[in-house]
């Protein structure tokens, strides 16, 4: 396989892959190289999430969505959850649990998204990036699920979450 890195932008790079299929017939696909990212489920007790209405400038939408970001250059899934956390929310955590790791869109993408689990919260100061519009809201747990099943929440990583959560509570997690 060839690869062509065609863009180098500040978080990502495109590339265009070649390669050969098995009948020997020349293939191209198109590549988002990405770094990583964390997503983070905020549970604030037994009955209560952290969500966060998101403007998104490439839909021009507002989504529900739980809080996330890219990994930094060498920095650790688990040193980037804390951080993005508290970017986003203001919210610390006292206990951290990894859950799930999982390709948001892997025919076109090469992110991992690395899912946590943040429990025994306490309140602070977000700090946003400059070019994010985020409003934490606390969401009841009936409501949040509700919304993944209505079409309310439609950000894939969020409803990931909730979704598995799910399971994990009526495991006894």
């Amino acid at each position: 396989m060839a690869r062509t890195i065609v863009y180098r932008g500040r978080k990502i790079q495109v590339a265009v892959d070649e390669s050969l299929a098995p009948n020997g017939q020349s293939i191209r696909r198109d590549v988002v190289l990405h770094p990583g990212a964390v997503a983070i489920l905020p549970i604030l007790n037994a009955n209560q999430i952290i969500l966060l209405r998101n403007h998104r400038p490439i839909l021009d939408e507002v989504l529900w969505e739980i809080p996330a970001g890219t990994l930094e250059p060498n920095e650790s899934p688990a040193a980037a959850a804390p951080r993005e956390l508290a970017e986003e929310t203001g919210y610390r955590a006292g206990g951290w649990t990894k859950v799930l790791e999982f390709f948001p869109s892997p025919g076109i993408l090469s992110e991992k998204t690395h899912l946590y689990v943040a429990r025994d919260l306490t309140p602070g100061t977000m700090r946003p990036e400059i070019d994010e519009e985020l409003e934490p809201q606390i969401v009841p747990w009936p409501q949040a699920l509700s919304w993944t099943l209505d079409g309310t929440i439609r950000d894939a990583k969020t409803v990931v979450a909730l979704l598995l959560w799910q399971q994990l509570r009526e495991r006894g997690v």
